[in-house]
């Protein structure tokens, strides 16, 4: 399968920007949100998405890859948004440019970041990309924290450990928050802004 993956991954490339495709993983998300991934089929997603069947297996070999594919598109844009910030000077001003970005994209994105979720344990590439996507703000949010003083290292007590827990801990809240309210979801932001902020030694 190593193979497989490779040459999907070099087709994606040279599809960039292309429009079809946009709209196969545009009108995915859609039916997320209308039928849920396990009631939605590919003849769903190519109708939506104005083609045939078979125009969308030139794309995509399965439902399970288009729903791949719009989860990396989706991460994607969440460490976009969220670079900068391992480079930010000011660790509060830094956190709080995180948490305001996460909120965003929970926000126009949170049902496919829970469908990654959902299938990061039985989805191998959903969960390759998710746990990628974790090291990364693990690694942002060590930088963060190391900057306000903590020391480094994978000690309880140490930067890397506590990056650890606070990126997950951001995940599990914003999973259950996004499934209540956009105002749930500023609220759950504001309590983890407050624990890393505390974490880091930035709240007196």
């Amino acid at each position: 399968m190593p193979g497989h993956h490779h040459t999907r991954s070099r087709r994606t490339t040279e599809r960039k920007g292309d429009a079809r495709e946009r709209a196969i993983l545009d009108t995915c998300e859609a039916l997320l949100a209308q039928k849920g991934y396990e009631a939605m089929t590919v003849g769903d997603i190519a109708q939506g998405a104005g083609i045939t069947r078979g125009a969308l297996y030139f794309y995509f070999g399965s439902k399970q890859e288009v729903v791949t594919a719009l989860v990396a598109r989706t991460v994607e844009h969440l460490w976009e948004r969220s670079r900068a910030t391992a480079q930010a000077d000011e660790p509060r001003q830094a956190i709080e440019a995180a948490m305001r970005r996460t909120v965003e994209l929970w926000n126009e994105h949170g049902l496919v970041m829970r469908t990654a979720i959902d299938l990061s344990l039985t989805v191998p590439e959903i969960g390759e990309l998710w746990s990628h996507t974790a090291v990364l703000f693990i690694t942002a949010i060590t930088a963060v924290l190391e900057r306000a003083g903590i020391q480094p290292g994978t000690e309880p007590e140490q930067a890397s450990a506590m990056a650890s827990a606070l990126c997950w801990m951001i995940e599990r809240t914003f999973y259950h928050a996004s499934q209540e309210s956009r105002e749930e979801l500023q609220r759950a932001s504001a309590t983890c802004e407050h624990i890393w902020l505390t974490s880091a030694g930035l709240t007196t």
